[in-house]
């Protein structure tokens, strides 16, 4: 049985690539800062960070395939991820599965392009995710104004958004490190299955939800001040409305049939997913 680590185990993506990791019957061990809370249901936990580099070795031991996740606050790669990656080779890994953002190979300036760049410039295996937007936004950067305020606000105008389900992206990233020969040193562009604007997104929810929600487009100093109220830092302010604001322009339109291919089943749509998550609302 192949032992796998699972760094960002207690986040959003870290979570769903647990639960199909201990699915597919891989033996789920969670990387995280408190081994004591809730590791989702991993098999086991144990105490890792980033930037503690004494934390490394125990989290690879006996480990034959680590999934990687950026931590937001982590920018400099060079320091963090990349020398974790060459400890983990050193302990035994024989499969990196990392999870990066769709067009880091065209965009030095993203923190993910650092990291591809080292595992492509490595020995061993690898798999390179390049997700789309999530669909999972709605659980997260969306869910209070959804709650309280029965509406979306961001300012991505009427660009359309071939939202990708988490689930679909751990499903992937489970295949890639129980078969590492089959995957190895491919880079994966996933995406959903259909592009969508805020409109449609507003109307399934209101569907689904048997209330009323608006999609209302703000403006990008609008979005920014919204942000500021919730004491978002400024860095992850310009971060989220850069993001929101290339939407405008088909940033992330495109749909791409890999996911489909790599399934061997359609990805889940916004719908599909808002009709699983009808709670969160």
């Amino acid at each position: 049985m192949r032992r796998v680590l699972i760094t960002g185990a207690t986040g959003n993506a870290g979570r769903e690539v647990v639960r199909e990791a201990i699915e597919a019957g891989l033996q789920v061990r969670a990387g995280v800062r408190r081994p004591e809370g809730d590791a989702h249901g991993a098999h086991e936990a144990v105490a890792f960070d980033f930037v503690d580099r004494s934390t490394w070795t125990r989290a690879v031991a006996d480990c034959q395939a680590v999934f990687l996740l950026r931590p937001p606050p982590i920018s400099n790669v060079a320091e963090t991820l990349n020398p974790f990656i060459d400890r983990a080779r050193d302990g035994g890994v024989d499969q990196v599965v990392f999870l990066s953002v769709a067009g880091a190979e065209k965009n030095s300036l993203v923190p993910h392009a650092g990291v591809e760049k080292h595992l492509m410039g490595g020995d061993g295996a690898y798999t390179i995710l390049r997700p789309g937007f999530f669909a999972q936004n709605l659980q997260d950067a969306y869910l209070e104004d959804i709650r309280r305020g029965d509406r979306i606000f961001v300012p991505a105008g009427r660009g359309r958004v071939a939202f990708v389900d988490l689930r679909d992206v751990a499903a992937v990233a489970v295949k890639a490190m129980a078969e590492p020969d089959a995957h190895a040193r491919e880079a994966y562009t996933l995406t959903g299955p259909e592009a969508v604007d805020f409109e449609h997104v507003a109307m399934v929810l209101s569907e689904a939800l048997g209330r009323r929600i608006r999609y209302r487009p703000a403006s990008i100093p609008g979005y920014m001040a919204h942000l500021r109220r919730r004491r978002m830092p400024w860095g992850q302010v310009l971060v989220q409305t850069t993001l929101h604001a290339l939407l405008r322009m088909g940033n992330a339109a495109s749909v791409d049939p890999t996911l489909a291919s790599l399934l061997d089943r359609p990805p889940r749509t916004i719908a599909e997913y808002v009709h699983d998550h009808v709670h969160l609302w």
